[in-house]
């Protein structure tokens, strides 16, 4: 039915095959079959089409996690258009430049942000769609046609623009294309084992790509069932554990889930697979995962640009502390400019392959930057690879600290330090200095109350070189953090960075 376009057809097997196996278990709410959910996309299709979206056209989506949203992100791509969604905190003047740049055809909103939306969406038409899935985007649907064809679209056609955070100044719509995301899915489907016996608990966003493309096409693809859950509870991630198989988190998904007494081996037994991704997870975190679960979790790397690019396998050793290897299919290397390092030493990952977007929407200069013409990307993270093939991210480039023409990796710092008693993170950043031209910060929250400054200093000066030892300490509360649990060091260095010059 849905042969015509390249990614629908792959993620809606399933709603063909058996088109009553359920897609979505709701707390509190019916469940919704595979054929459900799909019939929802194609009615959404058919309105998107009705109001002029025509193949190629943006749809800007900024709403609140529902299946009425995850149909429209469907229904997009079975219209032809390029699903552009928007992270639910952005606000009116952040959005003004996603639409001024995206130009989308359409904008779909909450309906409390309609009236601040509406007068910077010039030339787009705005639909609302609250929490509850309401709004003027589903209301009065038209019928299912039977003899409705998605719009044609290949494999190197647009799917979706995703714009990058910006910590490094405006932010960047990474084009993707229906290649980029269905061989990405495919991928991970077999390296996770997953089928349509699978259940696999969703509380992540759906604005991103690690919720959108990772959880929800992972899902599609195999078959399996979600327990579609609109954000982060402990609670109700413990209560569908029993009945789970598997849940996609961000580390503070497990540092939070570990604060729960019910968590416990017979709680998880029926679980197979936890995996982490979107920032590191800590040494601490994986053992202590270990010990109240008896599970490994499975920790992979992706940014926007690439979506996944490695994986700790699923079977053989999950090693605490990397990444794992490159995918299948993806092409990994660590280079200092146009040389590739020695086995162990850092460098630049780049990567190539399927899972490698098209570019820069409207920054041809920026994707010729960091898009080689023969394909490969420069990822901006610095990493080594060990003799066995792990790789270990070490931090952004833009993090490296140049201190008296040292390199100091502030990952190296971060580990040190969070292995000592009595602290629970910490985040090293280079804020300006008269005579080093940057002075090495470490910003640590403690978890004891009697973590001092002098213990952490001492701890650095016996295990480090004194080139790398922070010249100051600060204990913090805690770090500031994006919506995906990455620490924010932009903000960080803003905040201390006149530390030294003032």
């Amino acid at each position: 039915m849905y042969d015509s376009n390249h990614l629908i057809h792959r993620l809606s097997h399933m709603a063909a095959r058996a088109p009553e196996k359920c897609f979505a278990q709701r707390p509190g709410q019916a469940d919704v079959s595979y054929s459900a959910l799909f019939e929802g996309a194609q009615r959404l299709a058919q309105r998107l089409i009705a109001l002029g979206l025509e193949p190629g056209d943006r749809v800007a989506v900024q709403v609140e996690k529902t299946l009425e949203a995850v149909q429209l992100y469907l229904g997009t791509v079975m219209a032809g258009g390029i699903f552009l969604p928007l992270n639910t905190a952005y606000t009116g003047s952040e959005i003004a430049y996603f639409v001024s740049d995206a130009t989308p055809r359409i904008l779909v909103c909450d309906p409390t942000r309609a009236p601040e939306l509406t007068p910077l969406a010039e030339g787009a038409t705005v639909l609302t769609l609250d929490a509850d899935g309401q709004g003027g985007l589903t209301a009065d649907l038209p019928e299912t046609e039977s003899d409705f064809t998605p719009v044609t679209r290949g494999a190197d056609d647009l799917a979706a623009i995703l714009y990058t955070s910006g910590t490094t100044g405006r932010s960047k719509g990474a084009m993707l294309s229906h290649k980029n995301l269905a061989s990405n899915s495919e991928a991970l489907v077999d390296l996770w084992r997953f089928t349509s016996d699978d259940v696999l608990i969703h509380a992540l966003p759906i604005f991103h790509t690690h919720g959108l493309f990772v959880a929800t096409n992972v899902a599609l693809l195999s078959g399996a069932s979600t327990v579609f859950l609109p954000k982060f509870d402990a609670e109700a991630i413990l209560d569908a554990m029993p009945g789970a198989t598997a849940l996609m988190g961000v580390p503070t998904f497990y540092t939070r889930l570990l604060q729960q007494d019910r968590l416990t081996p017979e709680h998880a037994a029926n679980m197979r697979l936890f995996i982490s991704g979107s920032a590191p997870l800590l040494v601490d975190t994986h053992e202590q995962w270990q010990a109240r679960t008896g599970h490994r979790i499975l920790e992979r790397y992706g940014m926007t640009e690439t979506n996944m690019s490695t994986s700790n396998p699923y079977d053989g050793e999950r090693r605490a502390g990397t990444v794992g290897f490159p995918l299948p299919g993806v092409e990994l290397r660590i280079m200092e400019g146009e040389t590739e390092v020695p086995q162990g030493e850092i460098g630049v990952i780049e990567v190539r392959g399927d899972n490698v977007f098209q570019g820069y929407w409207q920054m041809p200069e920026k994707t010729a930057e960091e898009l080689r013409p023969d394909g490969w990307f420069i990822t901006g993270d610095l990493a080594q690879q060990d003799g066995d093939g792990y790789v270990t991210i070490v931090g952004r480039a833009k993090d490296l600290i140049i201190t008296g023409g040292f390199n100091v990796y502030p990952k190296e710092l971060e580990s040190l330090i969070d292995d000592l008693p009595g602290v629970l993170e910490s985040a090293v950043i280079g804020v300006p200095h008269p005579d080093f031209g940057e002075a090495v910060v470490a910003i640590v929250v403690p978890s004891a109350a009697d973590l001092s400054s002098e213990t952490i200093a001492a701890a650095c000066a016996r295990d480090l070189a004194k080139f790398k030892q922070p010249k100051q300490i600060l204990l913090a509360s805690e770090l500031p953090r994006n919506t995906m649990g990455k620490v924010q060091k932009k903000a960080l260095r803003e905040t201390h960075g006149d530390l030294f010059t003032a």
